[in-house]
């Protein structure tokens, strides 16, 4: 089977190790062919293609059972800018017809649009796409909402089939009437398991690293110090926090825009002493950082199912989120973690708190998490079930 994966950007997140781990899982368990198409990875977020071994223009990964082609195309941005997405347009769409792929499976806004839009005209056998985030959501203006909205829809008559990375992202697409519900199937976004399985071996060496004293308990948050992902409500809860238990700690893993004014406002509530910045750490560092901690925190107020959480839980960590999204989809309140209202910063402190205070619930709520989603969020079990789709559709489409 040849694949062409499609996504705007290879940046360090959530969405593109999925893309990663989907693409080498195919050549290295299914023998496929598989090609990459991407954009630059610009910003502070990182690259991940870079830091997992990948490098210049056209490049490969050698020393696994075959190779990941990767296009690399200049013009392919995550911001709307029309000339460059009519030149992106038609690169993505001559790139498809020299690979001649089986499958196209499309991810991200931009990429899902021109990549779908492209494949079908045409005439790709099967055209794919995942659906991580929605585009649209409650904190953008009207008009874009119904702008970005109405672009899902018509992408989505480009496709033939929708992949959800948890049920509360098809209830949102289906709510929208960007697609009817039978053109949706759930496949949880996989990962390397194992590494967090053992995170807990990196205690105290990541603790020193980080000067993080042995009585602290640390409440970590992995995400983009970016708009939307909630540090501001963290750094409101954690005036409380603080005020009932000062031996906690907040592990802040993760780079962004938001680092300066984030920095000043915790040192305006002389709270530098109970936070900790690590900056832009490689996937790899995130197992045994995770390790450090004794509970997760996420407050991002959009996110199709923020990887973090299944990583925490795997790693044997309680979560406490917001509940926004495919989040109660692991974190399940009272068995392991406590959801909270989006925003309520009261329920948020609350939460925290009795984790906190009481070691013994840390322990049997991670326990619970590590023994429910294990084996759901392996990146084979993924792949599995993505290509079992591309196998479906392509059977289906066979004369």
């Amino acid at each position: 089977m040849r694949v062409a994966h499609i996504i705007t950007r290879m940046i360090v997140g959530g969405a593109q190790e999925n893309t990663l781990f989907n693409c080498l899982d195919l050549i290295e368990h299914h023998d496929d062919e598989v090609m990459l198409i991407t954009g630059p990875s610009l910003g502070p977020e990182g690259d991940l293609l870079h830091r997992a071994g990948f490098f210049g223009d056209r490049s490969q990964l050698r020393g696994r059972a075959g190779e990941l082609q990767i296009e690399l195309l200049p013009m392919f941005r995550r911001n709307i800018h029309p000339q460059r997405d009519w030149a992106a347009s038609r690169a993505i769409r001559k790139t498809i017809q020299t690979f001649r792929p089986d499958v196209v499976h499309t991810h991200s806004a931009k990429g899902g649009l021109l990549g779908r839009n492209a494949a079908w005209s045409l005439g790709v056998p099967a055209v794919i796409h995942t659906v991580h985030g929605a585009p649209f959501h409650d904190f953008q203006p009207r008009v874009a909402r119904e702008f970005f909205r109405r672009c899902e829809r018509f992408a989505a008559t480009r496709c033939h089939h929708l992949i959800s990375v948890a049920d509360a992202m098809t209830d949102l697409m289906v709510q929208a009437g960007v697609a009817p519900r039978e053109k949706f199937t759930t496949i949880y976004s996989g990962m390397d398991v194992d590494p967090f399985l053992r995170a807990n071996e990196h205690r105290q060496s990541v603790r020193e690293k980080y000067d993080i004293a042995p009585d602290r308990i640390v409440i970590g948050k992995l995400a983009r110090l970016f708009h939307l992902k909630g540090h501001d409500d963290l750094i409101t809860a954690a005036v409380d926090v603080i005020a009932r238990c000062p031996q906690a700690l907040f592990l802040l893993v993760g780079d962004g825009i938001l680092r300066e004014p984030l920095t000043r406002r915790i040192e305006s509530l002389g709270l530098a002493d109970h936070f900790v910045f690590t900056g832009l750490v490689s996937p790899t560092d995130v197992p045994p950082l995770i390790g450090a901690m004794d509970v997760l925190v996420h407050t991002s107020l959009r996110e199709g199912l923020a990887r973090a959480l299944p990583q925490a839980l795997i790693a044997g960590k309680p979560a406490v989120s917001f509940d926004v999204d495919g989040a109660r989809e692991v974190v399940i309140s009272d068995e392991t973690g406590f959801l909270v209202p989006a925003r309520d910063t009261t329920r948020l402190a609350d939460s925290l708190i009795r984790l906190v205070e009481n070691d013994q619930l840390r322990q049997t709520m991670g326990g619970e998490g590590q023994r429910r989603f294990t084996e759901q969020f392996r990146h084979e079990t993924m792949t599995q079930q993505v290509r079992a789709i591309y196998e479906r559709v392509l059977d289906r489409r066979s004369p």
